[in-house]
């Protein structure tokens, strides 16, 4: 089933559509959903309505995520939906997604939902649909490994706008910078960007292969694998040849160093990326991300080193351990630095705070949580942080509040309200409250059974 435009779609569902367009223009985002849906069940490959409906869910979760209606969210009754779309998606992917969409009108969030849509849109070779999915997946759930890398993958092989998966992944990797699957999908999405082949333009012509790939992705990684590294290492080379002779002549063009210094980066040519970093820096133009550029350059170099010990040498735990303290001292020190040069960024006391905790000086980690949580972004994860602070110093009052005021915030019982609800739990057995932190466990194991060893803990904690 081929993807549709606003003229390819039938005359009812243009006068439809020209009417979900005004509710929306009214912010009747209500009857726009309603509209949407109608229009959809009609035309199920029409991918801007199904991209406006998706910006008008979320209009209405913004606005509504507080009182009764978050609650009806949290525990919307959508199983009996979820179950019938998904046997309908291997005999009739198209309704598959009119029973999913209905579940998404009343739980927007739904990410079961949303990846039966993405399936379907797979099975109908719809990849302007997938990708939409994959987006708002990952939008919803940020610190969904899977989500994210699945998206910046589908990002990379459409060469589609590669922007909103870029600040995703950067994101996720800002929490877990140490995570080499997402390096290596930071690394390919950033060739696949730097190589420009249009794909993305192609695929919209019908001419692209995507929906090959589309079919067995598995297959089709493995088939061109080799082929696509050789011809990423190749296109790299010619870029740094060709960039470093610009470089010559356009002796002040900072977009091109720092454009150079990434490819650089890219090779493993930390010290050529760094002095190209420290050619910006000296120009005198204040720019957070050229710190954090050279800071993450410099802890790839030691990560390097690290990657290059050898494992059955006489010395190997000593070398190990002394480069992994120099490489977290480093750190340290460049995140006070940051504080210091840049006292307004909320995130980077985030990122120095959960340097403190990872060291030990709880104390220094909490006044900087407390003012981190100020940021919208990183509000919640320094919520959790700030908890967990509170419960090693023996204030663990402080720390359930701190919990509940955080589970409170988060509408969707996403990965990230199951991790603090988790951490409650947690909490309460530390306090010997075995009920209370059943409570918290059972609220996990009744919707993933899966989720870290909480069936162990609510058998712990149901026990007399």
């Amino acid at each position: 089933m081929a993807e549709k435009t606003i003229n390819e779609i039938g005359p009812d569902a243009r006068r439809l559509h020209t009417k979900a367009v005004e509710a929306a223009q009214r912010d009747n985002s209500d009857y726009a959903i309603t509209l949407f849906c109608q229009i959809l069940e009609k035309e199920p490959g029409f991918y801007e309505g199904r991209k406006a409906l998706r910006a008008e869910q979320a209009k209405k979760a913004g606005a509504t995520s507080t009182g009764f209606f978050k609650k009806m969210m949290s525990s919307a009754g959508s199983s009996p939906q979820i179950a019938k779309a998904k046997m309908a998606l291997n005999k009739n992917p198209a309704e598959a997604m009119t029973v999913a969409e209905q579940v998404l009108v009343t739980d927007p969030t739904n990410a079961s939902a949303h990846r039966i849509i993405a399936d379907a849109a797979v099975a109908l070779e719809m990849p302007k649909t997938y990708i939409l999915e994959l987006e708002t997946m990952a939008r919803n759930a940020p610190k969904d490994k899977a989500v994210v890398m699945e998206f910046a993958k589908a990002v990379g092989e459409t060469g589609s706008n590669a922007n909103v998966a870029e600040k995703i992944l950067a994101e996720l990797i800002r929490n877990s910078p140490y995570d080499t699957d997402l390096l290596q999908v930071q690394k390919n999405l950033s060739a696949h960007k730097t190589m420009d082949e249009g794909g993305y333009a192609a695929l919209e012509g019908g001419e692209g292969s995507y929906r090959d790939i589309l079919r067995n992705k598995e297959e089709s990684v493995s088939l061109e694998q080799e082929k696509r590294v050789q011809k990423s290492e190749d296109t790299t080379e010619r870029l740094i040849a060709e960039y470093e002779k610009r470089l010559r002549t356009e002796t002040d063009n900072q977009k091109l160093m720092r454009s150079l210094a990434e490819l650089y980066a890219q090779k493993n040519r930390f010290d050529e990326a760094l002095t190209m970093y420290e050619r910006i820096k000296n120009s005198g133009v204040a720019d957070s991300s050229v710190d954090r550029a050279l800071s993450d350059t410099r802890v790839k170099k030691l990560d390097q080193a690290i990657a290059a010990l050898n494992p059955f040498g006489a010395d190997h735990a000593e070398q190990l351990a002394k480069l992994q303290a120099e490489k977290l001292d480093f750190q340290l020190a460049e995140a006070q630095k940051r504080v210091e040069k840049y006292p307004t960024d909320l995130a980077f006391k985030f990122e120095l705070g959960v340097l403190y905790f990872q060291t030990g000086k709880i104390m220094e980690a909490i006044a900087e949580f407390q003012k981190a949580q100020q940021n919208a972004h990183k509000r919640i994860a320094a919520m959790s942080y700030l908890a967990q602070c509170f419960s090693q110093k023996g204030m663990n009052d402080s720390a359930v509040r701190t919990l509940q005021n955080a589970i409170k915030e988060k509408p969707a019982f996403d990965d990230d309200k199951k991790d603090l609800i988790y951490t409650l739990g947690c909490v309460f057995e530390k306090m010997g409250k075995k009920a209370e932190a059943l409570e918290q466990f059972l609220m996990i194991w009744e919707v993933d059974i899966s989720y870290r060893d909480v069936a162990a803990k609510v058998e712990a904690n149901s026990g007399s």
